[in-house]
C-alpha cells in the first residue's frame, strides 16, 4: 500500500514538501495521546533478546532513526511509536538558521538514494531543548546531534558546539559531534585531528558534567582517508569518547548520475559505510561503541553491520522507500533471524565477523 500511495502521489511532490508533510502526520500522531500508545504497543520493540545496553543507555533494540530526519525533536514520540529503537534529533545548531536555498532535497528514485544540501536548517539549540523538556507519554530513547552555525568562524567553533552541549546534553540519552556534514562551509575540516581534539575535549566537559553524565559520540564522513579514520579512532580512544557513528553521506558520485550538490545517502553509500565500520572494529575492537549507518535498506543490512561489530544501526534515507513500517518489520526480522541462528540475545551476534 505505501509503495503505492509513494508512486502515485509522494513521488509527485517537491522533495521538502512531502517531508513536510510527513511531519505534520507525525507532529499529529504525537499529539493524540490514545493514538500514539496504541500504536507503540503494536510496533515498538518488544523482544527481550533484540535489547541493548550501550554507554550505560538500555536500548529496546538495535535499529534507529539518523539523525537528519527530525531536525527539531518534533517526532520523537511518534517515530518510537512506529518502532525506532531510538531517535537521534538534528542536526541542532547554537543558533537558529534557514540552511541553504531550496531546492535543496532530491530523491533519486532509481538509486534508492537521496541527495541533500539542507545546511542545517533547524530552530536552534533553545528550542530543541524546549521541546524535549516536554514529558513524553511513550518511552523514547533520544541522541542529539550537533553541529555549527553556519555564520561562526573557525576559530569560534568550540564555542558554538559547547553552547549547544550546555542546552542539549542534560536532556539527552547520548550526544552527538557532527564535523562531517558537507553542506556546512569548512565544517568537515574540523575531522582533522588536531582541531578535532579541542573540540572534543571542550565538549565532553559539558558531557560529563551533567547529572547522568551524557555519553558523547562523534560521526565522521565515509570520505575521510583510511587513516584519518584510524586517526580519528585513535583520538576518541584518547579522549575517553563512548562511540563513532560511522557514517555521514558522501559528496562521492559514484554509481549514481545525479550531479547536484550535496551530501548523497542510500543504496550507493552501502559498501563504503561497511568498509569504514569495519576499520573502525579491528582498530577499536569493543572498546568503543559503533553505531553504523549509510546505505542500509532491510533486515539482511542490519544483521551484516551487526556481525561486522556494530552495537547499534540506524538508518533514514530508505524509510522515504519503505514507509512507516519499516523499523517494525527490520526489528520482526531480526527476532526471527535471531532465533534461527540459535542466539538468545543480540549480543552474541555482535562482532562475529569481525577481524
Amino acid at each position: 500500500m505505501y509503495r503505492f500511495v509513494f508512486t502515485q502521489v509522494l513521488s509527485r511532490f517537491d522533495a521538502e514538501d512531502a517531508h513536510h508533510l510527513t511531519l505534520g502526520a507525525l507532529r499529529l500522531l504525537s499529539a493524540t495521546p490514545v493514538v500514539k500508545r496504541l500504536v507503540h504497543r503494536r510496533l515498538a520493540p518488544r523482544d527481550p533478546a533484540l535489547r541493548v545496553q550501550a554507554f550505560g543507555v538500555h536500548f529496546p533494540g538495535p535499529f534507529g532513526l539518523a539523525a537528519g530526519f527530525d531536525k527539531d525533536a518534533r517526532c520523537v514520540e511518534a517515530m518510537s511509536a512506529l518502532g525506532f529503537s531510538h531517535v537521534e534529533v538534528g542536526t541542532i545548531t547554537a543558533h537558529a538558521q534557514p540552511g541553504n536555498a531550496r531546492p535543496r532535497l532530491f530523491r533519486l528514485i532509481r538509486d534508492r538514494a537521496i541527495i541533500n544540501r539542507m545546511g542545517f536548517n533547524n530552530a536552534g539549540a533553545s528550542a530543541a531543548a524546549r521541546v524535549l523538556a516536554r514529558p513524553r507519554g511513550v518511552p523514547a530513547v533520544v541522541g542529539v546531534n550537533i553541529g555549527k552555525t553556519k555564520v561562526v568562524p573557525e576559530a569560534e567553533a568550540v564555542h558554538d558546539y559547547v553552547a549547544s552541549a550546555r542546552e542539549l546534553a542534560p536532556l539527552a540519552d547520548y550526544l552527538v559531534v557532527n564535523v562531517s556534514s558537507p553542506n556546512t562551509p569548512g565544517l568537515r575540516d574540523l575531522q582533522a585531528v588536531d582541531l578535532l581534539r579541542p573540540l572534543l575535549r571542550a565538549v565532553k566537559e559539558v558531557a560529563d558534567s551533567t547529572p547522568r553524565r551524557t555519553p558523547l559520540l562523534v560521526k565522521i564522513a565515509p570520505d575521510l582517508a583510511d587513516d584519518d579514520v584510524d586517526a580519528v579512532a585513535d583520538l576518541a580512544l584518547e579522549l575517553g569518547l563512548d562511540g563513532i557513528i560511522a557514517t555521514n553521506t558522501t559528496i562521492s558520485r559514484e554509481g549514481v548520475s545525479s550531479t547536484e550538490t550535496g551530501g548523497l545517502s542510500g543504496r550507493p553509500l552501502k559498501a563504503r559505510s561497511l568498509q569504514v565500520l569495519r576499520r573502525l572494529r579491528a582498530r577499536v575492537g569493543d572498546r568503543l561503541v559503533l553505531i553504523s549507518v549509510g546505505g542500509v535498506e532491510n533486515v539482511d543490512d542490519v544483521w551484516e553491520r551487526l556481525l561486522a561489530g556494530a552495537t547499534l544501526v540506524q538508518g533514514y534515507s530508505a524509510l522515504i522507500y519503505e514507509g512507516p513500517l519499516w523499523a517494525h518489520r527490520i526489528h520482526r526480522g531480526l527476532s526471527r533471524r535471531l532465533r534461527r541462528h540459535g542466539a538468545t540475545e543480540l549480543r552474541e551476534i555482535i562482532g562475529r565477523t569481525a577481524t
